[in-house]
């Protein structure tokens, strides 16, 4: 039961005991006043009781979801557990609730309750391949420094693929990774398909042909991604300044405008457009460098560099 429930609850029972006693005074109607605290009469306004316990939260909210992140009902469910959160789980660890250590009855005890609350946990071979499949993808979005909504989108979208029976012929570990390589594509914080491979228990080609047809089959919706969003990152890991990350925007903007970006992998014209805004801001970097930190040859900066600059008509090459 919610707290709008049990409070409209009470509030109603409050409503019948006032009904049945009536006013002192005037055996008028009584009505209860929560934001002052009062109970008073509705026909001479006399005031039966004051400073009336307020059952309500003491804290407040301006929307939806506000109520709901503040409300303390219990954990809220997530789709990255098999069981979206409800079951119970027991650490692993053989202390009490102070720190000290069990005795061997208790721990043998303890170990018996986790044995069967995993059994209970999961109980089919559905439940079993969704834990091991959610697994690999915290472990992945872990490595790849995604963010807690991209996870949820991943977890989302192999709930899906499982549902409709997308997996057979097919690894847990590659349908994993292609629904983290859409989720992060979908939450345009991309990652390329060489660091998900380097993350990932399956090949590279494996994984582009399981995303194509995942996205196909769910008819995901996934825009192609944009060379923009990588410069931020990479622009971090190289530690430039912001005007060599606004030069690098200006850069890849201009190519798009001249039709350069056509064919080309986002990842190459992004890092190449960083190494070029780097030289013509005076920030020393090396091709090595970019190329170690946007896990890229350096043969693809150096071309995708050229064909920027020439892009560029402020520039003389």
């Amino acid at each position: 039961m919610t707290d709008s429930n049990i409070r409209t609850r009470e509030r109603d029972e409050d409503e019948r005991v006032d009904e049945d006693h009536g006013c002192p005074e005037c055996s008028g109607h009584l009505v209860s006043d929560e934001e002052h605290g009062e109970t008073v009469c509705g026909d001479c306004g006399l005031v039966v009781e004051a400073d009336s316990v307020d059952r309500g939260p003491e804290w407040r909210a301006f929307d939806a979801r506000e109520k709901d992140q503040k409300s303390r009902v219990g954990a809220p469910t997530t789709n990255t557990m098999h069981d979206k959160g409800l079951s119970t789980n027991i650490d692993w660890r053989n202390k009490d609730a102070y720190g000290n250590a069990l005795g061997s009855r208790q721990r043998q005890k303890m170990q018996r309750l986790r044995k069967w609350n995993e059994r209970f946990r999961t109980r089919d071979s559905k439940e079993r391949n969704l834990k091991q499949a959610l697994g690999e993808i915290d472990r992945m979005a872990s490595a790849l420094g995604l963010p807690t909504n991209v996870r949820e989108t991943a977890s989302v979208i192999y709930r899906r693929a499982l549902n409709e029976d997308l997996l057979p012929g097919r690894s847990i570990e590659g349908v994993a990774t292609a629904s983290v390589y859409a989720a992060a594509r979908q939450a345009g914080v991309p990652r390329s398909l060489d660091e998900i491979a380097d993350v990932s228990r399956v090949e590279k080609s494996e994984i582009a042909r399981t995303y194509r047809y995942v996205v196909r089959e769910l008819g995901l919706e996934v825009k192609p991604a944009d060379p923009e969003q990588y410069v931020p990152r990479f622009a971090s890991g190289l530690g430039l300044s912001d005007e060599a990350e606004g030069r690098a925007r200006d850069l890849l903007r201009n190519a798009k405008e001249k039709g350069v970006h056509s064919g080309k992998s986002p990842v190459g014209l992004a890092a190449a457009a960083v190494y070029a805004a780097a030289l013509l801001t005076n920030e020393k970097t090396t091709q090595a460098a970019v190329s170690e930190v946007a896990d890229i040859s350096e043969v693809t900066i150096r071309n995708r560099y050229h064909e920027l600059l020439e892009a560029e008509d402020s520039i003389v090459v």
